[in-house]
């Protein structure tokens, strides 16, 4: 279908530009009319460009998952009130804001109305929909189920969104506190103590071992400071490269895995990921080894993934889940017995999402605990460095006044 960019007025009287798909350009007009947007000037664009444009446009605006989460219960919304789906989408479109979406949705309802299947509109877009979710949908659509696998695919999104908000919020205040409390000390080790220590040193005086700590921590971090920051940034890139490969990604999740409090932590997040998400596949109709084919990815930790794939291998084999996750160390007791359980009293799938309803608990107190615990070592490390700091330029200064009586 051609493409086309236009001018316009809006409501408002404002000029705004953007592209729209349509037949022809009277349709193209007629479109942004009932849109309420009056076009100034209309033209073709090329295929091409389009593409440019919209690559540019998803690298400059990237599709949030509470975007994507209110989309979803919006259509499921509109779809179980009797909305046909195109029709249902394109109700959607004027109430987008974000252009890059807009333009997502536009030709996931283009799509569908040339004879696509939504599953197959929604996976030409990878990088937005998750393997889960077009899985999901494919469920969905197969069974007349569309608007109840709707509505659990924004209670998914909606719940890793509020886990990932908790996370971010409660790791905020620790990481402010040491990026401002790093700040402070670079600026009082290469500003305030070479004027406070040249002083000692212009007097030629046999000074304090922790004095002559302080001075060449001071003089090294004014001299290398470029080169330190720079260090850094070239770690991060080679670490970005590096984790590309599997066997380094392998070696990198494994060690994670064995830090105390840190590793329990991420297991824990891997393991609700897992168990909920196959709970929620299983419930719309997706065979326990498809389910375990698509929850691989979800997990966030390559070992973890592993586990997943030699735990399917069994299955497929015959044996059941919570046996087959049981031979790996990986995966908590608990989480195991209840798959077990669940397997036995032929509830598998309550029992799944119930275990992910505990762990994402679990996750929430373990957060706060290792927060609260952040908080007072920050301030112990900074007064401990300020303690230093500060006995380092007082010794000498007692030393003088002795030498003086």
């Amino acid at each position: 279908m051609p493409v086309y960019e236009y001018t316009a007025l809006n409501k408002k009287g404002k000029t705004i530009s953007g592209l729209i798909d349509s037949e022809n350009i009277r349709t193209a007009k007629t479109k942004l009319r009932s849109a309420t947007i009056y076009p100034i000037s209309i033209t073709e664009v090329d295929e091409q460009i389009t593409k440019h444009k919209q690559r540019v446009s998803f690298f400059s605006s990237k599709i949030r998952i509470s975007e994507i989460s209110m989309m979803t219960r919006q259509l499921a919304t509109l779809i179980s009130a009797g909305f046909p789906l195109t029709t249902a989408l394109n109700t959607m479109l004027p109430q987008t804001k974000k252009e890059s979406f807009k333009r997502v949705l536009s030709r996931i309802k283009d799509s569908i109305e040339e004879g696509s299947s939504f599953a197959e509109a929604l996976a030409k877009y990878p990088g937005i929909f998750s393997t889960v979710y077009l899985n999901m949908v494919r469920a969905g659509e197969a069974s007349g189920t569309l608007d109840i696998v709707l509505d659990r695919l924004a209670d998914i999104s909606e719940k890793q969104h509020h886990l990932n908000s908790k996370i971010k919020s409660a790791m905020a205040y620790p990481l402010l506190m040491t990026f401002v409390g790093a700040g402070v000390l670079f600026f009082l080790l290469t500003v305030i103590v070479p004027n406070i220590t040249s002083i000692f040193v212009e007097m030629n005086q046999a000074l304090p071992v922790t004095t002559q700590i302080l001075i060449s921590t001071s003089r090294f971090l004014r001299q290398w400071w470029l080169l330190i920051l720079g260090g850094g940034g070239i770690l991060v890139i080679s670490y970005n490269i590096a984790k590309k490969n599997l066997s380094f990604q392998l070696s990198v999740d494994r060690f994670i895995l064995r830090i105390p409090v840190i590793g329990d932590l991420v297991r824990k997040i891997a393991v609700a990921r897992f168990t909920g998400t196959l709970g929620t596949l299983l419930e719309n109709g997706v065979s326990l080894l498809n389910a375990l084919e698509i929850v691989q990815n979800v997990t966030g930790n390559k070992i973890i993934e592993a586990a997943i794939i030699d735990a399917a291998k069994e299955v497929e084999r015959g044996n059941e889940l919570g046996s087959a996750l049981s031979r790996n160390k990986n995966f908590p007791y608990l989480a195991v017995q209840m798959i077990k359980i669940g397997e036995q009293s032929g509830k598998l799938e309550p029992m799944l999402k119930k275990t992910a309803t505990v762990y994402e608990n679990e996750i929430e107190t373990s957060i706060l605990g290792m927060t609260s615990l952040m908080e007072p070592v920050i301030i112990l490390i900074m007064a401990f460095v300020v303690g230093f700091i500060v006995l380092s330029i007082c010794l000498p200064i007692f030393e003088m006044n002795q030498l003086v009586k």
